[in-house]
């Protein structure tokens, strides 16, 4: 029987979130406050060594999923010798990245080359400059990246649009008639109360609910399903493959089915996006712990994942950023 990793209530944990940094370069600004600068230290990173080690782990106790991210996971150098190496695990049998996809035009090929099949590509806007408004970033490199990652034969290439009343919620149609014009899957996301950015930024909320009644005004929806570990629910445009999800952490929260924990640059595990509940892998390797020492770590660090957020009761209780937790 092939071994699982179980929470105090009963979920499978399957699914891991690596951030191999902190950093990024875009800012947009539901994420990372303009001009912060409090980044984690290199010599605190994870060597690739170290997560090659604790993913390794992870895969002998079931986990079969790893997605990649940051902050901006190319900014860190070499990403594509990590990705190999993970690729090659014994029970990691899907290996996914999210991206902004700016640099992804000169890394497409080597990251699909070495096993990375899947991505998911942040973009809320396609609106030149609305976009710079969000992101000080420019929309260009972010379509160049897409359609280099689309010629090197990712599948599926997920698109991540947080939808923002007053920001981007003009944009719906014109997103989703962009993404079935290329074959992507488009996904709406609610913003969340992730630090101080985040809940600045929550008065620009908008629930899933008012999202679907707009697109119904203009589409034929239907059920849909599509594999994968996250909490997207999906619906299609009747006749038609195309996929649309809806991420609702806020509206309708998937707390029961969670079936990931997150991974830090600095190797602290983070059993909850919207809890504090962690657990500090880095001072263990770093002190020669075994292999088997190190798989126990890991089951003791589950054993404290929360049964649920609490964003909408406790908003103010989360005070990192999302950059600092990885996607």
């Amino acid at each position: 029987m092939a071994p699982t990793l179980t929470d105090p209530f009963a979920r499978q944990i399957d699914y891991i979130r690596l951030s191999v940094t902190d950093r990024c370069d875009l800012r947009c600004y539901y994420c990372m406050p303009e001009g912060h600068t409090d980044f984690e230290a290199p010599e605190d990173w994870l060597s690739f060594d170290e997560i090659e080690r604790v993913i390794a782990a992870f895969g002998r106790l079931g986990v079969q999923r790893v997605r990649v991210t940051g902050g901006e996971p190319l900014v860190r150098k070499n990403l594509s010798e990590l990705t190999t190496r993970l690729a090659r695990l014994p029970g990691i049998t899907d290996l996914s990245l999210s991206s902004n996809a700016v640099q992804m035009e000169r890394h497409a090929q080597a990251l699909f080359d070495s096993g990375v099949r899947r991505l998911n590509i942040s973009l809320d806007t396609l609106k030149p400059e609305r976009f710079k408004a969000i992101t000080q970033g420019k929309l260009d490199k972010v379509i160049h990246g897409l359609m280099a990652a689309k010629a090197a034969g990712f599948a599926p290439i997920k698109i991540n649009m947080v939808v923002m009343r007053g920001v981007n919620d003009d944009e719906l149609v014109e997103m989703l008639e962009f993404c079935r014009q290329h074959g992507f899957t488009l996904r709406f996301i609610e913003t969340m109360p992730m630090g101080d950015t985040g809940r600045n930024a929550s008065a620009q909320y908008l629930p899933m609910d008012e999202v679907i009644t707009t697109l119904k005004q203009h589409y034929s929806l239907i059920p849909g399903v599509m594999p994968g570990g996250g909490p997207a629910r999906y619906m299609q445009l009747a006749g038609e493959a195309m996929k649309i999800g809806f991420i609702t952490p806020m509206s309708q929260h998937f707390c029961e089915t969670c079936n990931r924990v997150r991974l830090s640059v600095d190797g602290t595990l983070y059993m909850c996006l919207g809890q504090d509940h962690r657990f500090a892998l880095r001072p263990l390797l770093r002190a020669g712990i075994s292999d088997t020492e190190l798989e126990q770590a890991i089951i003791q660090a589950i054993a404290l994942k929360p049964e649920r957020h609490e964003f909408s009761e406790k908003p103010e209780q989360v005070v990192r950023f999302m950059s600092m937790t990885g996607g």
